[in-house]
Order: structure tokens, then C-alpha cells, then sequence
């Protein structure tokens, strides 16, 4: 088994041909989300997967193995609720006031310009058509927003970022003059 403990956000700063000899490995939402994990990849190697805790993985992102491998991560087509308005007696407005309600029920969601996508619930199905918006199952990708903080490791500087800073003898702004990315 070869263990993936780094990970590189879609793959930035990284070769394509580099890319394009790194083996792959499909995975849903349910494994995706989970900072621990083992699978196959799409050569039958035996995978494991060990990253910082509260590490989300995302569809094009790529990890690298203690051996130096790459490995690239896809998303997995899985059943799910696509959600999108009733265009003759509806709006896309009413695709916010859907993603609001779940939100307030903390339902992972997949925001796209034209439809929402959720993970198969009956009495979500059910809440969101009394809404007069159209629910079907359909089997697709499914990468949900990662909430205001975003998921930890998708960047440089995370939500625990204050205490990473405590060294400063300084007080620590965020604003346009802060020099580092967010």
C-alpha cells in the first residue's frame, strides 16, 4: 500500500506532464470528506490516504505518495437531488430561498447558477417541491460548498489562522495591506 499524506489543491504548480503519467482514483462525496481513508486506484494499486484532519479532498485535486507518487482524485458520479425552478411559474430566486432553508438545516450543497444538488433525503425531496422547485434523483458528480471558512488545507491560511500567528509582536490586520493570500 502506498500512503498519500500531501495534497495539492487541483493539481497548482504542478507539470502536466507530470500530470498526465499520475495514476488516478474515483471517489464519491462520502469518502472525499474524510481526512483517512483507503481505496484502489484506477491501476489496482492499494491506496492510503492521511491527511490533516478536517481535510476535504475535491474532484481534480492530487495527492503525493511518500514514494513520490501523484495521484489525481475525480469525482465520482453518486445519486443525488438535483434541485432547479420551475421556469413557467417560478424564478431562479426561488433556487436562494431553497439554498437558504437547507443551509439552515446545515445540508451539504452544491451551488451551480442554474440548479442545486444535494444528497438523496425524502423529507428534503418533499420540502423542496412544496417550494414549487423540480427535485429528480439523477447519478452525477457532487462537490459541495465548503462553507465560509472553506475546507481546511484549501489554502495556505485557514480558519485556525490565529493562532498561527501569535509569534507576530505585532497586532495581525487582515485588509489589502496584510501581504498574504486568502
Amino acid at each position: 500500500m502506498v500512503h498519500f499524506s500531501k495534497l495539492v489543491r487541483q493539481g497548482a504548480g504542478l507539470a502536466k506532464p507530470l500530470l498526465k503519467r499520475a495514476h488516478s482514483v474515483t471517489l464519491d462525496w462520502d469518502i472525499r470528506q474524510k481526512s483517512r481513508f483507503e481505496a484502489t486506484d484506477n491501476q489496482g494499486r492499494s491506496v492510503g490516504v492521511f491527511l490533516p484532519r478536517g481535510t476535504t479532498v475535491r474532484g481534480g485535486d492530487v495527492l503525493i505518495g511518500e514514494d513520490g507518487s501523484l495521484l489525481q482524485v475525480q469525482a465520482a458520479a453518486q445519486p443525488v437531488l438535483r434541485i432547479t425552478h420551475d421556469t413557467v411559474h417560478g424564478s431562479v430566486f426561488d433556487l436562494t430561498r431553497a439554498a437558504y432553508h437547507l443551509g439552515n438545516r446545515h445540508v451539504p450543497i452544491e451551488l451551480q447558477v442554474d440548479h442545486l444538488k444535494i444528497e438523496p433525503d425524502h423529507v428534503l425531496a418533499d420540502m423542496l417541491r412544496a417550494m414549487h422547485l423540480h427535485v429528480a434523483q439523477v447519478n452525477e458528480t457532487f462537490e459541495p460548498e465548503s462553507g465560509a471558512y472553506g475546507d481546511q488545507a484549501n489554502h495556505s491560511h485557514g480558519h485556525a489562522h490565529l493562532a498561527a500567528h501569535d509569534h507576530h509582536p505585532h497586532p495581525h490586520v487582515h485588509g489589502p495591506d496584510c501581504h498574504h493570500d486568502h
